[in-house]
């Protein structure tokens, strides 16, 4: 599978190690949200690239990867140059032990993407079953990393884990590679502290596990509401990608039409309630740039008119066209307040007008 984006770059996604594209500089672990904890552990994969030390010896990087791996005549070279990849497990560990399917910041599509921003060029997912969780620590090296992936370079991050029964650390990681003449980097936990800049980026503090920048502490401040520390956390704005599909038109009746939204069944949604949200209209064209527009989303069950169902729906302040079949980006400003049933429709009105002027005032501040 090729992932292209608008300008060319792609990112080359393999179910199996078996197409991955070698030798390999690998970035190892689940990486769900692709926060900035993420992002360090694979920031030395992306440095080692034509660096002087010599991945393909200095080799120039080509503007996309080739489209079939199995392809000799495209993959021959005299000097072959580390691909920078990033090795996570499909499913995610959690849900193969519990049986439960787990809700992911990112599911498989938004991950692409944020690595493609990064810089990475292949996102290779190891079946994770019950042959890959018997493998022992030396076994997983040997076998993945070293025969399959023909890795030159890992990193990891400190609290980093593997084998059966996770009972390899980073450090073993480190010996074990060693014999393979594998450098192995360890990248330090990343904290967030009350001192932290807005824009997140200066990570070089030491702080109390509590803020140790995880996914699950994503997740819980998702879940709270709290939408200002989880950009922080991230590194950018948390957002939901979706279809625009039919709904009840229950909005339109009252003068707020919204657009509906079909996100991956997959997808970790955050607090239910009102968010002032900037959403981004994708093109249909290459050609064509997307537009970007403020808006009100919803998360809930409507109780207002009896809903039954989760549903997701915005509506944008400044819009009056046909959304129906377009992909929306809606990314997370502000939690405004809880969802809750009001005594008519024209209570609820009257508070969705001003969820929309206040939603207004917010969002015409934010940067």
């Amino acid at each position: 599978m090729l992932n292209l984006s608008q300008n060319g770059c792609s990112v080359w996604v393999a179910s199996s190690t078996e197409l991955a594209l070698t030798p390999t500089a690998v970035a190892l672990g689940k990486f769900d949200g692709v926060h900035l904890g993420h992002q360090r552990v694979i920031q030395p994969v992306l440095q080692s690239i034509g660096s002087e030390e010599g991945w393909g010896n200095g080799e120039k990087l080509p503007e996309s990867l080739p489209i079939n791996p199995a392809d000799s005549s495209t993959l021959a070279s005299p000097q072959k140059r580390a691909y920078s990849t990033v090795v996570t497990f499909d499913p995610h560990p959690h849900e193969f032990f519990t049986g439960q399917p787990r809700a992911l910041l990112t599911p498989l599509d938004e991950k692409v993407q944020q690595l493609r921003s990064l810089g990475v060029e292949q996102l290779v997912l190891l079946p994770f079953d019950k042959e890959l969780s018997a493998l022992s620590p030396e076994e997983f090296v040997e076998k993945i990393l070293v025969q399959q992936l023909q890795c030159q370079r890992i990193s990891v991050g400190q609290d980093f884990c593997f084998g059966k029964k996770r009972t390899g650390t980073a450090q073993d990681l480190q010996i074990l590679a060693a014999k393979y003449k594998i450098p192995v980097t360890i990248v330090p936990i990343q904290t967030d502290t009350n001192d932290l800049p807005a824009n997140g980026r200066s990570l070089n503090i030491t702080s109390s596990e509590d803020h140790r920048i995880s996914t699950s502490l994503i997740r819980q401040t998702l879940q709270e509401g709290d939408i200002q520390r989880a950009t922080r956390l991230l590194g950018r704005p948390y957002t939901l990608t979706g279809l625009v599909i039919p709904g009840q038109h229950l909005g339109k009746t009252i003068g707020f039409p919204t657009a509906n939204l079909q996100l991956p069944k997959d997808k970790f949604l955050p607090r239910q309630g009102v968010y002032a949200v900037r959403v981004i209209i994708l093109s249909e064209t290459s050609d064509t740039p997307p537009t970007q527009n403020l808006g009100v989303m919803n998360i809930g069950n409507r109780p207002t008119v009896n809903g039954t169902y989760c549903s997701v729906e915005v509506h944008l302040l400044d819009w009056s066209a046909d959304l129906y079949g377009k992909n929306l980006v809606v990314q997370l400003v502000k939690f405004l307040r809880p969802e809750q049933k009001f005594p008519s429709l024209e209570a609820l009105k009257t508070q969705i007008q001003l969820d929309c002027t206040v939603a207004r005032e917010i969002l015409s501040t934010e940067c």
